[in-house]
């Protein structure tokens, strides 16, 4: 009950400075005390809508906001989101551009399972969705899910991939960001080798913790230094009764949050005081830039305790994938299987997350790929968003990403040579 009490704390407390929040603002804002001629009410309606409104954030799965896209024909067209395979723990779904004619580009865009919901890469598949037909890897907040539905490790995560790989079909150009890179490359080694006809075309890792150990940062000392029993002891809470998932054993969202802000808490601060003087002096908007980020930013998920938990032990403590030792389903997965999917890494220079040497380690375990499928690109200036979702994605890495599709993508099988 210890683990429950603390989950419900949480969340009460995240509850309360929401109530606090909208009572300043609603405060503040009483017509009487218009007449005052004090800045501190204006201070205070300000600082009560961007309390209320982050706190509020935090339980709030955000919308996709992809309703429509420009096309090669020069009209718009609506954009529906489909689901293509349902799962307990996460969807596989396309967004199928109505009226234009289906593109040649399969992309399956692999989301982290890391705090944040699959929207975090809506820029990435509004910048993707002009150029191909884009499916997405939509993961469920824990806490949402039954008991009943049982457990979800780095395993069944890897599992998940293949039936995704498999629904799509071969002609599939999968694209994994971040923290599922590792494990992608372990669902494309396991199918060369269960059921070759259902490989990617191409594989493209970013930004990914292939090898942790072969650029440390805070993230690997973080790993390397606490026991997993010091992060069962403090990180695993059960979820309360607000729930479906009643008792399940996770790592929270709002826990993960309050990392994530602890890691530049002198930006976040500032970040907030600037708000709340633009709003006092009637210049913050809906959608400002401000809002644009934290909106997504503070809206957290919780992740099964299991999943986590083997992913520190496996992924970070023990480094199954970077000794191509990883076992799923009591099997172990040869990377070096991967004979003719074409693997292309991309990493930031200034990636404080998945340092530059981590994702780019993947090539080396590809032994019995040719070199001529293997690709590497170094972005120079860009940080671990930047490389996926920034700038650097937009004007140099995308372009390149979509080259690399198209020269591989119709490369004959090896199979298929054979059978000629």
């Amino acid at each position: 009950m210890r683990y429950m009490a603390t989950y419900d704390l949480m969340e009460s407390l995240r509850n309360t400075n929401q109530w606090l929040g909208a009572t300043a603002k609603a405060m503040a804002s009483y017509p009487a005390l218009a007449a005052l001629p004090n800045p501190g009410i204006a201070w205070m309606a300000a600082w009560g809508e961007v309390t209320e409104r982050s706190f509020k954030r935090m339980v709030v799965k955000p919308s996709w906001g992809i309703r429509s896209i420009t096309c090669d024909d020069g009209k718009d067209h609506l954009v529906q989101i489909e689901t293509v395979v349902e799962k307990d723990f996460g969807d596989l779904i396309h967004f199928n551009v109505q009226g234009r004619e289906e593109k040649p580009r399969k992309v399956l865009l692999v989301a982290p399972m890391s705090g944040h919901y699959a929207t975090l890469l809506r820029s990435t598949v509004i910048s993707l969705i002009p150029d191909a037909e884009v499916y997405v890897t939509d993961w469920k907040n824990a806490r949402d899910i039954p008991v009943s539905c049982g457990k979800f490790d780095i395993e069944d995560y890897t599992l998940y991939l293949m039936d995704f790989m498999r629904a799509l079909g071969p002609e599939t150009n999968v694209i994994a960001v971040c923290q599922p890179a590792p494990l992608t490359l372990a669902a494309t080694a396991y199918l060369a080798e269960l059921d070759p006809d259902a490989q990617p075309r191409t594989l493209t890792l970013i930004g990914g913790p292939i090898d942790p150990d072969a650029t440390p940062t805070e993230v690997t000392d973080f790993g390397n230094r606490v026991t997993m029993g010091q992060l069962e002891e403090s990180m695993i809470q059960r979820v309360g009764f607000k729930y479906k998932g009643v008792g399940r054993l996770v790592y929270p969202g709002l826990l993960q949050l309050s990392s994530f802000v602890a890691m530049n808490a002198d930006r976040h601060s500032k970040a907030f005081n600037e708000q709340i003087l633009r709003v006092t002096r009637g210049e913050g908007s809906d959608h400002d830039a401000h809002n644009r980020f934290y909106d997504e930013y503070l809206a957290v998920m919780d992740m099964t305790a299991e999943f986590y938990l083997s992913t520190v032990e496996r992924i970070f403590k023990n480094g199954e994938i970077a000794q191509n030792r990883f076992v799923v389903a009591g099997k172990q997965v040869d990377i070096g299987k991967i004979t003719d999917v074409a693997v292309k890494t991309v990493e930031g220079a200034k990636d404080d997350i998945s340092a530059p040497g981590q994702c780019v380690a993947a090539l080396d375990l590809c032994t019995g790929l040719p070199d001529s499928k293997k690709a590497s690109h170094l972005e120079p200036g860009a940080g671990h968003y930047g490389i996926f979702a920034g700038k650097s994605w937009r004007n140099n890495i995308r372009p390149l990403v979509l080259d690399f599709i198209d020269t591989n993508a119709g490369t004959p099988r090896k199979k298929a040579a054979n059978a000629a």
